[in-house]
């Protein structure tokens, strides 16, 4: 495995963006140099064009390569007819026709899989279509970092108030087996870093929630986004909120993860900072 850098942003929520953080943003991103910037859905409030094409400027402005997948507030709420039969008009017309994209490097292969579902409002989905593009994805990865972006969770707190997503626990089975090192998501405004719960013999694999990165629909936390720096048999994850008003983005919680015994990932104590 070569040593790879990752920005993981989630649920931008265009329309409904704080402006005063939309420069720092990028500048930190830029500023912390990525291999690739992974952006778990949700660009938009509303899917409508104007939002989209405020997303579209917020990434040509970062200078890393982009992966983006959509999220449900990606296509149309209060326009049924246009939700069910053309829900990606504007996504395609503007961020790309595109709604799986892979990314691939001598250090790590990424995948993204749109679990977005035109006839649910919320709740989301993990068809056995991205389970087979998976395992062709990561046919010939080797020793490359293996990553899946996706809007939708595979697995929620007991405490969480969002349906869980369909086909979640056979998506996440399968990905073990395919040795998938980590899951990147959002939906939830929440963050978390946290390792699937465990069952008998499969392989630690590292679940990475982004909360929101600009959206003023906040639960409870500040708006942040993580920094994934993934080394042989190591994985560290810096969650980076923003601080009051315009004072940007500074990290705030470091996790750290190594390889184990099963060709996993265990989580190892750390301080805060």
């Amino acid at each position: 495995m070569i040593a790879r850098r990752i920005i993981h942003l989630s649920d931008l929520h265009f329309g409904r963006a704080r402006p005063e953080l939309l420069r720092p943003l990028i500048d930190e991103v830029n500023t912390l140099a990525p291999d690739l910037v992974a952006i778990s859905g949700d660009l938009t409030q509303r899917a409508r064009s104007a939002q989209f094409r405020e997303a579209r400027d917020f990434i040509e402005a970062l200078k890393a390569p982009v992966l983006v997948v959509p999220g449900n507030h990606d296509i149309p709420l209060h326009n049924p007819v246009g939700r069910i039969l053309r829900p990606w008009r504007n996504y395609h017309r503007i961020i790309g026709t595109d709604l799986e994209p892979k990314y691939s490097d001598d250090g790590m292969v990424v995948l993204g899989v749109n679990t977005v579902n035109r006839f649910a409002h919320q709740s989301g989905s993990f068809s056995r279509a991205a389970l087979a593009r998976a395992e062709q994805a990561f046919k010939e990865a080797g020793a490359r970092t293996r990553i899946i972006v996706a809007h939708h969770p595979l697995e929620q707190r007991p405490s969480d108030t969002k349906r869980p997503t369909r086909g979640a626990n056979r998506a996440v089975d399968r990905l073990a087996e395919l040795g998938t090192d980590i899951i990147l998501t959002g939906h939830l405004h929440s963050w978390r870093a946290e390792l699937f719960a465990s069952r008998s013999g499969r392989r630690g694999v590292l679940q990475l929630h982004a909360g929101t990165g600009l959206s003023t629909r906040l639960r409870g936390e500040e708006n942040d986004f993580n920094l994934i720096d993934a080394a042989p048999q190591a994985i560290t994850v810096t969650r980076y909120a923003a601080g009051a008003g315009d004072a940007g983005f500074a990290p705030v919680t470091r996790r750290h993860f190594a390889s184990d015994d099963a060709g996993g990932w265990a989580a190892l104590p750390a301080p805060l900072r």
